[in-house]
């Protein structure tokens, strides 16, 4: 009885009126001092001087800038939990301006972002060069006049954008299939492990004294070139993907500068079907 006494005494019950008035006191300073804080951020985050008014694109040679502007507006318009502008150049999306810029361009390679200039972004572009094209996963009749559609492709074996007609060889082609994913295959590369040194062997090859103007990969998974006897297409080389395509070009080169087929390859190259580089040291080749 007497614990409860003094548990219930008026001296305690008041100590424990002023410990929670104390914490209460404690939340609402703390409270209103988080508002005073917030309200300042938002003020000075929506002051002119601290916000982007202007975008500068560089670097682009064949994409447009204001189309470029207008998806980088895209990206810093509005503001973050209805109160920051995300034109604020402390907060502005960097991250997502570059990422949405790769997605959608496909041409671009890399982005950079200068915001030295508190006002002004500076976006500077490399955009990927187009050096072959893709056209599609299975190769037409060589010397068909039909219109294909066409894909630029870069360097790496990447499938950046479709490309317009061109009459004639401007492009050399590659066919063979990519990991597709519907109808576009922008975005996709094309046997991205073997890319280069397939094109280092096509000019090699072209070294040697012949003109490939085409590579595909046929259903039994061989290599081809096409190679081209202007005015129409000629015949093919080919050999295996995994084969070590230094031997490759060595054999052909060999091959090429022995008799018989020296002779008959500078007098009846028109009608040359075939050369066959999949079984080793040994060429087999065949003319109509």
């Amino acid at each position: 009885m007497r614990n409860r006494n003094v548990l219930s005494s008026p001296r305690l019950l008041e100590l424990k009126k002023r410990r929670k008035k104390a914490i209460f006191n404690k939340f609402f300073v703390c409270l209103f001092c988080f508002l005073v804080i917030l309200i300042t951020l938002i003020y000075f985050s929506r002051l002119d001087r601290f916000n982007i008014n202007e975008i500068q694109i560089i670097g682009n040679k064949v994409l447009e800038n204001e189309t470029l502007k207008t998806e980088v507006l895209k990206q810093i318009t509005g503001k973050y939990l209805w109160f920051f502008p995300k034109t604020n150049f402390l907060i502005y999306p960097q991250h997502k301006i570059e990422t949405e810029l790769k997605d959608k361009f496909k041409r671009i390679k890399d982005v950079f972002i200068n915001d030295k200039n508190i006002k002004t972004l500076e976006i500077s572009l490399v955009e990927r060069e187009a050096l072959y094209t893709w056209c599609g996963e299975v190769i037409p009749v060589l010397n068909s006049n039909s219109n294909q559609k066409c894909y630029f492709v870069d360097s790496d074996g990447y499938i950046f954008e479709e490309a317009p007609y061109f009459s004639g060889g401007v492009y050399f082609k590659f066919y063979g299939q990519t990991k597709l994913d519907g109808e576009n295959p922008s975005g996709f590369y094309f046997l991205q492990n073997k890319f280069k040194e397939i094109v280092k062997l096509k000019n090699i090859i072209k070294e040697i004294g012949l003109a490939p103007v085409a590579f595909w990969l046929d259903n039994k998974g061989d290599a081809n070139f096409a190679l081209s006897s202007e005015p129409t297409m000629g015949g093919t080389i080919i050999f295996k993907l995994e084969s070590d395509f230094e031997q490759i070009a060595e054999n052909l080169d060999a091959a090429l500068t022995t008799e018989p087929l020296k002779s008959e390859f500078k007098n009846k190259y028109a009608s040359l079907l075939y050369i066959d580089l999949r079984f080793g040291n040994k060429v087999y080749y065949k003319f109509q």
